[in-house]
């Protein structure tokens, strides 16, 4: 059974940085797409970014330019690095991998301070 890890949540002043890492195990084989989203109280759970098993990157426009996502195929590892961290980057992560259907993780609380 595959199951995803989150790490590296935490609380941060803006500006800051925090680095989230997400390890697949339990069945992993050949991953397809990684990725993050984040959920808040009350809304629904939005994307972040993704990466391909070829690379390709795709993030949500409000982190452009601030969130860099990579993988690592061999570690079955995804990390999503955040930089210039605003208040409303404050939430709970979650990673997920697809492999026929999403794999999601537990999720991770990041928060921001003002």
């Amino acid at each position: 059974q595959v199951q995803l890890v989150e790490s590296g949540g935490g609380l941060v002043q803006a500006g800051g940085s925090l680095r989230l890492s997400c390890v697949a195990s339990g069945g992993v084989f050949v991953a397809g797409s990684m990725g993050w989203y984040r959920q808040v109280p009350g809304k629904t759970r939005d994307f972040v970014a993704a990466v391909s098993s070829g690379g390709s990157t795709h993030y949500v426009d409000s982190v452009k330019g601030r969130f860099t996502i990579a993988r690592d195929n061999a570690k079955n590892t995804v990390y999503l690095q955040m930089n210039s961290l605003k208040p409303e980057d404050t939430a709970v992560y979650y990673c997920y991998v697809y492999m026929g259907s999403n794999y999601w993780g537990q999720g991770i609380q990041d928060t921001v301070s003002a």
